[in-house]
């Protein structure tokens, strides 16, 4: 079943794709979407960056051949390499510039000088002149999109050096996109969007405000939780319905989202050719979810609130004053536990004030459990991750 939910994701769609591929040496790519109002199409399926790129080429490679050509890196990933790792990519293949809808992320600091500074360092390293799509990192409140960020960003637009700019959100997305969309100087949006929050009355609401706005959209983090462990019925449940129907459930949640016309494309971590290659399946097989499909899903999303954090923050932060960033604590359990990756983990909790680690395990976490709608054991969350401190 792991291997269900993972490695042979693609095997049932794969067979299909590949019974409905014609003659040719060339394999059959992802289809396009229109990138809000900016003019540009964008593959429906993203190659995310934060994996070992430098020493993984052929994954960029094979991502051009399945016409993945929307690459998301940031500033920050795998230290630099993830950014270094795609301009050895073009340094070595010029021509396939041109072909890729380039995203990078600046965080740090929201002011011009900071934001100055991280782009010349991506240039550096991606190897580029220019930039498609430029986002903040992790913008957590309309309050963070000053008129300094709006006036740093006409000036880089105008000097040719991005051509679209925005912010990618993990916490309060519903009311960040609702900022957003206000604003009118927002191009696109990374957001967290799955199969769990996407029937949210105020989520709705937020991504109808960003179509309107022509926000192009982009969907991260979409498997809500991670693989099925088959810890309990639920999961045992899930893996068989879809076992039944011929995909896994890793796929179904793709194409929940992707049935979502306001989703530009899916940025998914996709870390080997094995997942590459399921994923392009999901993506290239028009067989829809069925009513059952989706109430498979969303019975499993009720079943399981308890191991999901929304990123509604805002909620437990305020009810603690504000004292403990539980945001930031619960991405990096997720990198831990949902990606199995120890080290971005640990990266995300460095950044935490000094201090953290105490205060993880002994501040009273009462308050906070009280405000999660989804009764997450907030405090044994927090102590956990403090362990993750050392």
């Amino acid at each position: 079943m792991k291997s269900l939910g993972l490695a042979g994701v693609g095997s049932a769609l794969a067979s299909q794709a590949a019974a409905q591929t014609p003659a040719s040496d060339a394999p059959q790519t992802v289809p396009l979407r229109p990138f809000g109002k900016t003019g540009e199409k964008v593959s429906i399926l993203a190659l995310g960056g934060i994996f070992d790129i430098t020493s993984n080429q052929l994954m960029l490679q094979r991502a051009l051949d399945f016409g993945v050509t929307y690459w998301d890196t940031a500033n920050s990933y795998n230290n630099g390499n993830s950014e270094r790792g795609i301009g050895m990519y073009f340094e070595k293949n010029p021509d396939a510039r041109k072909k890729v809808f380039l995203v990078t992320k600046a965080g740090g600091g929201r002011n011009a000088n900071n934001l100055n500074a991280r782009l010349e360092e991506s240039f550096r390293r991606l190897k580029t002149d220019y930039i498609d799509l430029f986002l903040l990192h992790g913008v957590g409140s309309g309050n963070e999109l000053t008129d300094e960020v709006k006036a740093w960003a006409e000036k880089a637009k105008a000097d040719k050096k991005i051509r679209f700019f925005g912010f990618s959100t993990h916490s309060n997305m519903a009311q960040t996109l609702s900022a957003a969309a206000k604003l009118g100087w927002i191009d696109g949006i990374m957001l967290r969007y799955d199969y769990r929050n996407m029937r949210a009355d105020d989520m709705r609401a937020a991504m109808d405000a960003c179509e309107k706005a022509g926000i192009g959209l982009t969907a991260m983090k979409t498997q809500g939780g991670g693989p099925i462990k088959l810890e309990n019925e639920a999961d045992v449940k899930l893996a068989g319905h879809f076992m039944n129907r011929g995909f896994s459930e890793h796929q179904a949640k793709l194409k929940a989202v992707w049935e979502n016309p306001q989703i530009a494309s899916i940025c998914s971590q996709m870390t080997n050719v094995t997942v590459l290659t399921a994923n392009v399946a999901a993506a290239l097989d028009k067989a829809k979810l069925s009513a059952a499909d989706r109430a498979a899903l969303w019975e499993y999303a009720e079943a399981t609130c308890t191991r999901y954090c929304g990123g509604c923050t805002q909620l437990c932060e305020e009810a603690m004053g504000r004292v403990v960033a539980v945001g930031d604590v619960m991405r990096s359990l997720m990198y831990e536990r949902e990606y199995g990756d120890s080290r971005l983990a640990r990266e995300t909790l460095s950044q935490l004030p000094p201090g953290a680690r105490d205060l993880l395990l002994r501040f009273d976490f009462t308050a906070a459990e009280a405000a999660c709608p989804n009764r997450l054991p907030v405090a044994r969350l927090m102590r956990e991750a403090a362990m993750l401190l050392g």
